[in-house]
C-alpha cells in the first residue's frame, strides 16, 4: 500500500509537471536550475513564505562597521571587477528629508558592467528589470547592518542555459558581487 502510494503521487506530479509544459523545456535548462529552485522553495518555506529571503542573498555586517566603511568596502572590493558604481540611493538620508525625522540607515548601491549588461538583455530582455546590480545597506531596530543583494545563483543557473562566453561573465558579475558584499561585511578591502 505504502509503495502504491509513493507511485501515485510520484505519478500525478509527472502528469502535472507535463501538464504545464515542464517537460517540453527541462533540456534547455541549466544543470543546476533544479537545485536552484528546489533552495529557494525551502527557503521560501523556513521564511513563513516571504518571496524576499527565497530570492536575496543577506549578510549581517560585523559589529563597529560603520556605514562608511562599508562604502570604502565595496569601492575598494569592486576594483578590477568591471563592475562600476552607476549610482547610490540614500533612502533614509531622502525620507529623513522629507519627514522631518530621523530615519534608520538604508543605502542601496547600484554596480553595473555596460558591455555584460547588454550581453544580459541580449539573450533575455527580462533581464533588463534587474539591472544595475544592486546592495543594499538596511539598518535594523537594534541598529545592527544588513547586507542584501539580488541572489544571483538564480540568475546565472535558474533558467536557460546560457552560451559561453555570457555565462562566464554572469558568473564573474556573480561572484563579483557576492564578494563584495563579503568585504563589505567584514570590514575587508
Amino acid at each position: 500500500m505504502r509503495n502504491f502510494l509513493k507511485a501515485s503521487v510520484l505519478g500525478v506530479a509527472i502528469m502535472s509537471l507535463s501538464g504545464c509544459g515542464f517537460l517540453s523545456i527541462k533540456d534547455k535548462l541549466d544543470p543546476q536550475a533544479m537545485d536552484i529552485y528546489s533552495q529557494m522553495y525551502d527557503k521560501f518555506v523556513a521564511s513563513g513564505g516571504d518571496l524576499g529571503a527565497a530570492t536575496v542573498w543577506r549578510m549581517e555586517v560585523d559589529k563597529g562597521i560603520t556605514p562608511a566603511d562599508i562604502k570604502t568596502s565595496l569601492d575598494s572590493a569592486s576594483v578590477g571587477t568591471g563592475l562600476k558604481n552607476v549610482g547610490e540611493m540614500p533612502l533614509s538620508q531622502q525620507l529623513e528629508l522629507e519627514t522631518g525625522k530621523k530615519q534608520l540607515y538604508m543605502m542601496i548601491y547600484q554596480y553595473c558592467s555596460p558591455s555584460i549588461a547588454r550581453q544580459a538583455v541580449d539573450f533575455s530582455p527580462y533581464f533588463a528589470a534587474y539591472l544595475p546590480c544592486r546592495i543594499a545597506v538596511v539598518e535594523d531596530k537594534e541598529g545592527r547592518y544588513w547586507l542584501y543583494g539580488l541572489n544571483m545563483d538564480m540568475f546565472v543557473h535558474g533558467g536557460k542555459n546560457m552560451p559561453q562566453p555570457f555565462k562566464k561573465n554572469a558568473e564573474h558579475v556573480r561572484n563579483s558581487i557576492h564578494k563584495m558584499m563579503e568585504a563589505a561585511a567584514h570590514g575587508g578591502f
